[in-house]
C-alpha cells in the first residue's frame, strides 16, 4: 500500500483557514492517497515549520500569515515570482531541496481567465497595497497587462508596490473610471463591513470588477458593480486556483478547481 503523506497550512491563527477542507477535498477527488492538516505556528517560527517539514517528510506546505517572509529565508531556492515578493505561500520538494513559491498573484489571475477576463492587455487598477495587493501587481504585469493603477492611501506604500511591474504606476483614485478591470486588494467590505473601498459612482457597466474578499462571496463593491451592469469576480476564485497551483507543485498534476470550489463554499455556508 502508497502511505499516506501530509501536507498542511501553517499560520497565526489558522483556525479560519478554508485549505484543509480545499485540499482535502481535490485529493480524495483525484484519489490521492494525501492527508492535508492545519497547524497553528506562533510568530517567529516559520523557519522552524520549515526545519520540521525536513524532519517529518511532509508532501508540502500552504503558508499564511505572518509566515511568509520567514518562510522565503527558509527554502532552499524560490520561485521567480517569490523572489520578487519576497515571500513565499507554498513550499515544495524538487530532489531533496525545498522551493517557496508564491501562488497568489498566478492564482488570481486564473480567476479572471476562468470568468472570461484576459488580463492581456487591459488596463487594471488595484485597490491596496499590501501582501495581496503587490502579488497580484507581479502577476498581471507578468500575465501581460497594458497598465496598472495602484490606488492606495499611503504613497510610499503604494509605490514600493508599483515597483513590482514596469507597467505598473501610483495613481488617484479617479482613474477608476477609465480602467477595464478593477481590483479590491483591501480588506474592505470582509465580513459585516458594507463600507465601500471607492465611490460607485466610478465603476461602469464596462467594466470587470474583481474582489480578493470572499467573506460575504457578495461584497458591498461587488452588489454595487452588479448595479451599474459590470461583470464581477469573487475572492473565492483566487483562493481556488492559487490552491490548484499549490497541488501542482506538490503532485505534478493539477486538481479540478470546480471540485475545490464547491468545497470551500460548502464550508462557508457551515460556517454562516
Amino acid at each position: 500500500m502508497t502511505p499516506r503523506r501530509v501536507a498542511a497550512v501553517i499560520g497565526f491563527p489558522v483556525g479560519h483557514s478554508l485549505s484543509p477542507a480545499i485540499h482535502q477535498a481535490a485529493f480524495d477527488a483525484a484519489g490521492v492517497p494525501w492527508t492535508y492538516a492545519a497547524f497553528e505556528v506562533l510568530p517567529g517560527c516559520g523557519g522552524a515549520a520549515v526545519e520540521a517539514m525536513r524532519t517529518l517528510g511532509l508532501g508540502g506546505l500552504s503558508v499564511t500569515m505572518p509566515h511568509k517572509e520567514d518562510v522565503a529565508d527558509a527554502v532552499d531556492r524560490l520561485d521567480p515570482a517569490a523572489v520578487a515578493l519576497r515571500s513565499a505561500n507554498t513550499v515544495s520538494w524538487d530532489g531533496d531541496e525545498l522551493v517557496g513559491s508564491s501562488t497568489d498573484g498566478d492564482g488570481f489571475v486564473a480567476s479572471l481567465t476562468e470568468a472570461g477576463c484576459s488580463v492581456d492587455g487591459a488596463s487594471v487598477a488595484v485597490l491596496g497595497a499590501g501582501g495581496a495587493a503587490r502579488s497580484v501587481i507581479d502577476a498581471l504585469g507578468r500575465a501581460g497587462a497594458r497598465s496598472i493603477a495602484v490606488i492606495n492611501r499611503t504613497p510610499a506604500a503604494a509605490e514600493v508596490a508599483a515597483a513590482l511591474a514596469p507597467v505598473a504606476h501610483v495613481a488617484p483614485v479617479e482613474v477608476l473610471a477609465g480602467v477595464d478591470v478593477v481590483v479590491n486588494a483591501t480588506s474592505v467590505g470582509m465580513g459585516a463591513d458594507a463600507s465601500l473601498p471607492c465611490s460607485p459612482e466610478l465603476l461602469s457597466g464596462r467594466q470587470v470588477v474583481a474582489d480578493l474578499v470572499y467573506h460575504p462571496l457578495r461584497t458591498p463593491l461587488l452588489a454595487a458593480a452588479e448595479r451599474v451592469g459590470a461583470g464581477t469576480v469573487d475572492g473565492l476564485g483566487m483562493l481556488v486556483h492559487q490552491a490548484a497551483l499549490q497541488q501542482l507543485a506538490w503532485l505534478g498534476e493539477t486538481p479540478d478547481p470546480a471540485v475545490m470550489r464547491a468545497a470551500a463554499e460548502r464550508a462557508l455556508a457551515a460556517r454562516r
